[in-house]
């Protein structure tokens, strides 16, 4: 039995597809498990935890699964059609990562700098 190249490929992106699904399916178990033992212990904000965990959760799946289009797109088919259906896909995934993003932080990407520092109080202003 001879393994050639596209064969290897193709079992890797196969494999990071079934950790991205894994990654989604056991995360966001573990995350209402974990949410379901807060709220029995009457805990404080365990809903924004829970969202904002299981966004953690679903970003890194999609990734997982962005990676794996691309390895078995670009190495084992490359054909202009296959290409531009990666192009889409990937189009799809990150508008769904950068929204879940700005969901999770609650502030454009751009935006994150600007904030003002936490617990620093500005001091009187001083003039001549």
């Amino acid at each position: 039995m001879t393994v050639d190249f596209a064969s290897l490929v193709e079992l890797a992106g196969k494999l990071v597809d079934v950790a991205g699904v894994l990654a989604i399916v056991l995360g966001s178990a573990l995350v209402a498990v974990l949410a379901v033992g807060r709220l029995a212990g009457r805990e404080p904000g365990v809903y924004t935890q829970f969202r904002q965990q299981l966004g953690r959760v679903i970003l890194l799946g999609l990734e997982l699964l962005v990676a794996a289009d691309i390895i078995r797109t670009v190495a084992v088919t490359p054909t202009l059609e296959s290409v531009a259906v990666l192009g889409v896909i990937v189009l799809v995934r990150t508008f769904l990562s950068f929204s879940l993003e700005v969901e999770l932080t609650g502030s454009w990407p751009w935006q994150r700098g600007r904030e003002p520092d936490a617990g620093v109080t500005p001091g009187p202003a001083t003039g001549s």
